[in-house]
């Protein structure tokens, strides 16, 4: 009987190829899986294709829902940003699908895993570090870095060996942009992305979106409600998250919300460019940050700042699987006890604009705040506070002046 191994397949020329591949190289039984991530159209026609290029079974995984509720969410509520910009869409998708490709090889009784993700980029080390948390015995192929018996440098000798193997399938030498899509985002990469000296081509890339520029002369509000940090509706209309995420795609899209161009440091050390639309997530940050400004308290949100650093970098390098990721993530969870509230705003060409934050835990305090002065406020207690918060800035002046006068600067 032959040994099984449980193939992550997108369907795309790679993954395509690498079916008969592994069936040369290894004799395998190859079991296609399809992680269903929010990619949409993308995978239509996959069980013909699959079939086509020899695998023996194949399994569509809807984990749209799971992505969203698991992954997605804690990201949400510790604000989780690489680098300041990127938003962790394909970080975030990757130890998820690591846990089912894991599940599926269990199940099938499969000795290997393997996947299409270059010896270049994060992907192979988000997959692979899943993989060895989660199911340590099981062994994992990663074909772009055997190069001994991976001979296949570019597109043409990918479709070539198809052929080759009585696989005519519809792809063509032209290449294109390097796309990675799920439901809350679409990464670009490849063409004129390469040479950071380029603007990006928004006419050919875009898919979720359009630029500020085409985006309507109009501005549209937005009301959200949040419970302990989980979204839970939109305008009124109370929602599961995937699908508040799906209605923020389509309003962000709309109106040119979330395109970044973006520099970025590589897990493995080298810098790359990119081009991420991510219009539904972009307005959920936003939001769940809004609320947060009026719930919680300077000391915590300081610390917050720091814990959402360390997960996002946690996240980027796919260490999901650890008990830091754990013991950060149970520290975020704890501040989000009373991030609950409506956040209300306005997009507009590519901007969201505060319109209104209200929440039933809201550390605002208006007669606090104002000019006028309230009960819990007296200003000549600010006097005793300057001095004492700014003696150490009054002692070094003094010393150094003490200094200056005895020739010791």
């Amino acid at each position: 009987m032959k040994e099984k191994v449980v193939l992550a397949y997108s369907g795309g020329l790679d993954t395509t190829a690498i079916i008969p591949w592994l069936k040369e190289t290894f004799d395998y039984d190859v079991i296609c899986c399809c992680i269903d991530c929010g990619q949409g159209n993308e995978l239509d026609g996959l069980e013909e294709r699959a079939r086509l290029s020899g695998a023996s079974k194949l399994y569509i995984e809807d984990l749209v829902d799971d992505f969203c509720d698991n992954y997605i969410v804690p990201c949400v509520q510790a604000n989780a940003v690489y680098e300041n910009k990127y938003l962790l869409g394909t970080s975030m998708a990757r130890p998820a699908i690591a846990k089912r490709l894991v599940d599926i090889a269990r199940k099938e009784g499969a000795s290997a895993i393997c996947h299409g993700a270059t010896g270049k980029g994060n992907d192979q080390i988000r997959f692979e570090l899943g993989i060895k948390a989660l199911a340590p015995d099981i062994k994992i192929i990663a074909p772009w870095r055997m190069t001994d018996v991976w001979t296949m440098q570019s597109r043409e000798d990918e479709i070539e060996y198809c052929k080759q193997h009585g696989i005519d399938l519809p792809f063509d030498v032209n290449h294109s942009y390097s796309r990675d899509r799920n439901i809350w985002h679409i990464s670009h990469e490849g063409l004129e992305l390469e040479n950071p000296a380029n603007e990006p081509n928004y006419d050919d890339l875009l898919v979720m979106s359009v630029t500020p520029e085409k985006a309507p002369d109009k501005a549209e509000y937005v009301t959200m409600t949040f419970e302990k940090g989980v979204p839970t509706s939109i305008n009124g209309e109370a929602m599961k998250v995937s699908d508040i995420i799906r209605k923020l795609n389509e309003l962000g899209g709309k109106h040119g919300i979330g395109i970044i161009d973006i520099v970025e440091n590589r897990v493995v050390g080298m810098k790359s460019r990119g081009v991420y639309e991510t219009p539904g997530g972009t307005i959920l940050m936003e939001a769940h940050q809004q609320l947060e400004e009026l719930v919680l308290d300077r000391a915590t949100m300081e610390v917050k700042k720091e814990m959402s650093n360390k997960l996002s970098q946690i996240v980027y390098e796919g260490k999901w699987f650890t008990p830091l990721r754990e013991a950060v993530q149970a520290f975020i969870e704890s501040t989000q006890e009373y991030v609950t509230g409506e956040v209300k705003f306005k997009l507009y060409k590519g901007n969201i604009t505060k319109a209104g934050t209200t929440s039933p835990y809201s550390l605002y305090s208006e007669s606090l705040a104002s000019f006028t002065t309230g009960d819990l406020y007296d200003h000549h207690d600010a006097d005793g506070f300057i001095t004492l918060f700014g003696l150490p800035l009054k002692v070094r002046a003094m010393k150094m002046a003490e200094l200056k006068k005895n020739n010791l600067k």
